[in-house]
Order: structure tokens, then C-alpha cells, then sequence
């Protein structure tokens, strides 16, 4: 094999993470949306800590842009994300020496965890399937943490994994890439 052929190899591997982020994503926010109506409550733990519950939302993380027009909302919750996703695939992840493989990953799940809420917001005019409840205990002001989903689970642990390698590994061992 080829070196080119290699380092497409390399590159392409980690979207199979963000199809798996996107598949289970929208298979369990199907099983939300078909099995929990009402305002069913499932304490996972039976301490309050986490729950099941089925709530949407018609704006982004933790509902920002609630209040805004509806005619703005495509904008701003769909298109704008994309050109974001297409921005981070093309300018960054393809062209850059600078990124180790384990940050491959990581963008990776940012963008399984994005396409999959775009998906929602295309397809689900009710608005994004969040499902899970977790107890917060009062820190900064909230009782629970606002509601989630695998989706918003992804792009948040992914993103700070990603802040944290870039901080703790200098940019000499990021071009230690084996294939490139």
C-alpha cells in the first residue's frame, strides 16, 4: 500500500466513530420517541441521580436561542452548524500536520455528536430528543443538569478531551503520526 493510500486510511478510520455516534443516537432517540410519552420519569438508580424523561428542545445547548424567531432558527441551528462541520473537515482535520491520531478521534465524535443533532432539527419539527436527567446538587445554581442526549454527550466530553491533549502534548508529538 501506498503512502497517500495510508494516510487517507488513517484519516477516514475515525468517522467510523461518528456513524456509530450518529446510529446510536438516533435509534435510542426513536426509542424515546416512541416508548416515553407523557411526562414518565424513570430514576435509573432510584436516588434521584439519573433519570430517563423525554423532553425536546427547539434550541441549542442548555435551550440558548429559545426566544428567537422561528425564521431564524434554520440559520442559526442548522446551516451555520454545518458549514461549521464542513470547516472542521476540510480546513482542519484533512490539511492539518498537527493533529495526533488521538484528536482524529475526538474531532470524530464532535462531528457524530453534531450531525446527529442536526439530523433532529431537520427531521423532528418538535425539536431535539433529550433524555438524560442528571442531579447537579445545587453547583452553579442548578438542581439538575439540563436535560441531554448520546448526541450533546459526544461534542462535550470529546471537546474537553480535545482542550486538555492540546494543553498536555506539545506540537512536536502531535506530527508523530505513524503514517504520516
Amino acid at each position: 500500500m501506498s503512502a497517500t493510500h495510508e494516510t487517507i486510511k488513517h484519516k477516514a478510520l475515525p468517522f467510523l466513530l461518528s456513524g456509530f455516534i450518529i446510529a446510536a443516537d438516533q435509534l435510542v432517540k426513536g426509542f424515546i420517541v416512541t416508548h416515553w410519552t407523557g411526562n414518565r420519569i424513570l430514576d435509573v438508580f432510584g436516588n434521584d441521580v439519573l433519570w430517563i424523561i423525554h423532553v425536546r428542545n427547539k434550541a441549542i445547548a442548555f435551550s440558548l436561542g429559545h426566544n428567537l424567531p422561528d425564521t431564524l432558527r434554520p440559520f442559526l441551528f442548522i446551516i451555520l452548524p454545518i458549514g461549521v462541520i464542513i470547516g472542521l473537515i476540510l480546513g482542519y482535520y484533512c490539511k492539518s500536520r498537527e493533529i495526533s491520531p488521538l484528536q482524529r478521534w475526538l474531532f470524530a465524535g464532535i462531528i457524530g455528536g453534531g450531525l446527529g443533532n442536526i439530523l433532529d432539527r431537520i427531521f423532528r419539527p418538535d425539536g431535539v430528543v433529550d433524555f438524560i436527567s442528571i442531579k447537579f446538587y445545587g453547583l452553579f445554581g442548578m438542581e439538575r443538569w439540563p436535560t441531554f442526549n448520546i448526541a450533546d454527550a459526544s461534542v462535550v466530553v470529546c471537546c474537553i478531551i480535545f482542550f486538555v491533549s492540546s494543553l498536555i502534548s506539545p506540537k512536536s508529538s502531535a506530527l508523530e503520526s505513524p503514517v504520516e
